[in-house]
């Protein structure tokens, strides 16, 4: 892919069978590794900024979730339990582990930041370290709702209606879709390189917009009974967790991202960085930095 190695310079090409759920990711670097995960509605090329410099370190695996990219998009069923961020975190796990790395460094954007929180809830020998971006957890965004965040997240409350009404009007013209959701943000279209938008918009089939709104519609039910059951038991993340968020974006204006980590983890540190939403193509250097500091300790 052209552009596949215009983002990812030196990269290798990865796909690994996850349980029958094709993976596919870009590896590159030596070191310990280091899984990134992406979010809605893009690929792992949100990282092409951030994966070049933290290979100097790391290896660094950068992974499509199920459901978006290149990576499988296996049926759903009545309760969204395919989509499930328990299910899309055992993906990566499986896919990890294919590729000789049993316990690893983690972090993600978005959606990729929820798959990794149930990523280090379920699998807790497998996380060294988990980084969160410009997220709180889903229980506490829900549980605190208000007008502000709902007319700011609209599409929380769009994409969780039945099936085929979001992807029907998605799928009318997905390219105006993305630019009215990714160029929504403080810093608009600006952040986003002519190979990576090419890349997003490659990979925003009908089959991506579908199984993208199975993953919104898991967060708003069977994602919440699993974060429920884990905080009547009294789980925790337990490795260190670093919070990353924007201060010009939603999270920062709507939430208190450290406090709300804290309700769930036991080590928690972070900030707010000068950005929007999309920190890894806003703020790059800031979030390389970010890893290196707290993924090198």
């Amino acid at each position: 892919m052209v552009q596949q190695a215009e983002l990812f310079p030196g990269f290798r090409v990865v796909d690994v069978d996850a349980g029958g759920v094709r993976v596919h990711a870009v590896a590159g670097g030596s070191g310990p590794p280091l899984l990134l995960l992406h979010g809605y509605p893009q690929t792992h090329a949100i990282w092409h900024k951030v994966a070049p410099r933290l290979a100097h370190r790391f290896t660094v695996v950068a992974a499509d979730l199920r459901g978006y990219g290149d990576s499988g998009k296996p049926a759903t069923d009545a309760r969204h339990a395919p989509y499930s961020k328990r299910e899309m975190a055992g993906d990566p796990v499986a896919a990890m582990r294919a590729l000789g790395f049993g316990r690893f460094f983690l972090a993600g954007h978005d959606r990729g930041a929820r798959v990794a929180h149930r990523l280090a809830m379920d699998h807790p020998d497998a996380v060294a370290k988990l980084a969160v971006l410009d997220i709180s957890p889903t229980l506490a965004m829900y549980g605190q709702t208000d007008m502000a965040f709902a007319r700011a997240y609209w599409h929380w409350f769009f994409l969780i209606q039945p099936a085929p009404f979001p992807e029907t009007l998605i799928g009318a013209d997905p390219a105006f879709y993305l630019k009215k959701k990714m160029g929504s943000g403080s810093a608009g279209l600006a952040p986003f390189a002519p190979a990576a938008w090419a890349e997003y918009g490659r990979c925003f089939t009908p089959e991506a917009i579908h199984a993208s709104c199975e993953d919104y519609r898991a967060a708003a039910t069977i994602d919440l009974e699993h974060d429920r059951a884990d905080r009547e038991a009294g789980l925790r993340v337990a490795c260190p967790l670093l919070a990353l968020w924007g201060a010009n974006g939603v999270v920062e204006r709507c939430f208190k991202p450290i406090e709300d980590w804290q309700r769930v983890a036991a080590d928690v540190r972070g900030r707010a960085l000068p950005a929007g939403h999309y920190l890894p193509e806003e703020v790059p250097d800031l979030v390389a930095q970010e890893f290196e500091t707290f993924f090198g300790d």
